[in-house]
């Protein structure tokens, strides 16, 4: 696995019961209830669900150093996903680590540059995004109020050409002064990027399901309890919508599959007759060092979590790699049922 995945895995290891039917409603309920009250949390991350572009600092032409140069030193910049492109905006999943190592919440945004000498591009804002389901649907290896981490960042950053970026958090404090946070991230061109996109029509892949593990439901899924949701995707798939989700909540390197099997359980709930959801774990006979199971081959995929979500015609209606939260997994089931 890439190096991301062992720097999320120590950050996020601060972090982090199937249900059917659905309540036919399309309106999105606000997870940051799901937020504990304790310390200003919930709070903190309301602030942080809605940031305005405005509210941060404008490039005129400054280098991403000169903005750096402004804000706080001191947190530190975890990145949970690993795949940009140029051609489009790509998704950047993230959280911010302050020095006394909790989570840093706050209205944030994220630039980028070539090099930290050259002229930034920005500000691209990052929702933070609720990690929390409702208390019914959390596995044990879910997000708890006890947890430090109860949301993710994520913004859409374009990146002109291919090549290595520079990359600058900034987050906005109850002071109104900024905190900023750097790394590093490798773009690649479109064409280049072999994993299935939107529009695309779906690898119509065979997943795993309690026939073919032989009854083994140990092998089916890791996730205790075990969910549902793990009909054969081949079977569904151009027949119905469909969210195919790759993840396996115990032996996950970054922490996150745990919460977001638990957010796809809630979003059945919501959504279950309407679309199929699906469960598909992610090493061959639940042990990393076998390597990838089939349906992940398919996919190209090389990392987890992920979500596609495919719309009736069985074409990619969405896709989320890495740490994804409630209001984002929801946006990605109404892409298909549109």
């Amino acid at each position: 696995m890439p190096r991301f995945v062992a720097l999320l895995a120590a950050v996020l290891a601060l972090l982090v019961a199937a249900c059917g039917g659905s309540d036919n409603s399309d309106t999105p309920k606000d997870p940051v209830a799901n937020v504990p009250e304790e310390s200003g949390v919930r709070e903190r991350v309301q602030v942080a669900v809605n940031p305005d572009e405005t509210e941060f600092p404008a490039t005129d032409g400054k280098s991403l150093e000169d903005l750096a140069n402004e804000m706080t030193a001191g947190p530190q910049l975890a990145l949970a996903t690993s795949i940009f492109t140029t051609g489009g905006e790509s998704r950047m999943a993230f959280g911010v680590i302050g020095q006394d190592g909790k989570p840093v919440y706050g209205p944030t945004a994220i630039y980028v540059a070539p090099a930290p000498g050259e002229p930034a591009e920005g500000p691209f804002v990052a929702p933070a995004d609720v990690l929390l389901t409702e208390k019914r649907y959390r596995s044990k290896q879910a997000a708890t109020e006890q947890d430090p981490f109860a949301a993710i960042y994520a913004a859409n950053v374009d990146f002109p050409k291919r090549g290595e970026y520079s990359v600058l958090s900034a987050t906005k404090g109850a002071d109104g002064k900024f905190s900023g946070a750097t790394s590093q991230v490798q773009v690649s061109t479109a064409s280049a990027d072999p994993i299935p996109s939107v529009g695309d029509e779906a690898p119509k892949v065979q997943t795993d399901t309690l026939e073919s593990v032989k009854g083994d439901q140990a092998m089916l899924d890791t996730r205790e309890p075990p969910s549902d949701m793990h009909e054969n995707f081949a079977d569904v798939v151009g027949k119905k919508p469909v969210a195919l989700l790759f993840a396996t909540p115990q032996l996950c390197q970054s922490r996150v599959c745990g919460p977001v099997v638990d957010i796809a359980l809630q979003m059945k709930q919501q959504y279950g007759d309407r679309m199929a959801f699906i469960h598909q774990e992610v090493y061959r006979d639940n042990q990393v060092s076998k390597g990838l199971r089939a349906p992940l081959t398919a996919f190209h995929l090389q990392t987890e979590p992920w979500l596609f979500t495919i719309d009736r015609d069985g074409r990619i209606a969405a896709r989320l790699e890495g740490s994804f939260g409630v209001k984002e997994f929801q946006q990605a089931v109404q892409a298909a049922l549109r």
